[in-house]
């Protein structure tokens, strides 16, 4: 293995690193908001799964951009709000649909308790998600 592919393959590793750290906070923030709009706010549990994923997108969005792909040149010299779109259309995408359709199942179909169903899709839809957003979104 040459030095440059064991530099990228140890950029890669820190990335995901970061990526998931930032995301372990946004589990946090996204399994909050779920109990809010659930528990206080009494919503549906489909609607209170939408509204937690966003935030916990918006929440992301704002760590990535300047924890998980900070040193990547392009990314301070461009503006913020392109990359914030595309995060949203396909990370946001990705997890609003990927946590209703598995939420549906796993609450609605199989009536698994909804933190734990929330729990295990955000586990499945974060390797999708770290790979659109390290070869589309920010993308160096």
């Amino acid at each position: 293995m040459s030095n440059a592919t064991r530099s990228s393959a140890r950029q890669t590793l820190w990335r995901g690193l970061k990526f998931y750290a930032v995301g372990g906070v946004g589990i946090g923030v996204q399994l909050a908001a779920l109990v809010v709009f659930r528990s206080v706010a009494h919503l549906d549990y489909r609607a209170a799964t939408v509204l937690a994923v966003e935030i916990a997108v918006i929440h992301n969005f704002f760590w990535h951009e300047h924890v998980t792909w900070a040193d990547r040149e392009t990314l301070r010299s461009s503006h913020w709000l392109p990359r914030f779109l595309k995060f949203n259309a396909t990370n946001g995408l990705l997890s609003i649909v990927g946590n209703l359709v598995l939420m549906l199942a796993l609450v609605g179909s199989l009536g698994m308790n909804y933190l734990a169903a929330n729990i295990l899709t955000i586990a499945l839809c974060s390797v999708a998600n770290f790979l659109v957003s390290d070869r589309f979104v920010f993308q160096g």
